[in-house]
């Protein structure tokens, strides 16, 4: 049998009513410290990139199951690119909310759309769905990229 010595959970505030459920490792410490001096939203790969460089010994595999679990628990924003490939940052409030992201510099701007919240209740319950979740990502060009400025 081997023993287990006692790690600090992580330091994460968590939305009320959610907890964090990452294992209080080394591994999930410095990924929650990462994602906190990181700005913008960045793959997995470059997380795990930027774990390596601080010397952390983890896996990309870790990192895809740590950032799953933050992502469903609203510690982290999660979204997809127009590629499909998702992309990770730590989110700045609770709750949810919608982002709409620029396609060239990455710029992410958190938004709340209570028409969304609406139309996505009322197109559910019309189809006899009940416990309705969604994900809604908006893309377009920032102010500071569009052409023209």
């Amino acid at each position: 049998m081997t023993s287990q010595s006692a790690q600090p959970t992580p330091q994460v505030e968590p939305p009320p009513n959610r907890g964090t459920r990452v294992r209080g490792t080394r591994q999930a410490e410095a990924l929650v410290s990462v994602l906190g001096k990181l700005t913008g939203f960045h793959s997995a790969q470059e997380i795990h990139a930027e774990l390596r460089r601080q010397g952390e010994q983890v896996g990309l595999t870790t990192v895809y199951r740590h950032l799953q679990v933050l992502s469903e628990n609203e510690v982290v924003d999660a979204i997809r690119d127009e590629s499909g490939e998702t992309l990770y940052r730590r989110c700045a409030t609770g709750g949810h909310h919608h982002h709409v992201t620029c396609r060239s510099c990455g710029r992410s701007v958190e938004v709340e759309g209570k028409a969304v919240e609406r139309w996505a209740d009322r197109v559910a319950a019309e189809a006899g769905f009940v416990d309705v979740d969604h994900t809604v990502e908006i893309f377009g060009v920032c102010p500071d990229c569009a052409p023209g400025r």
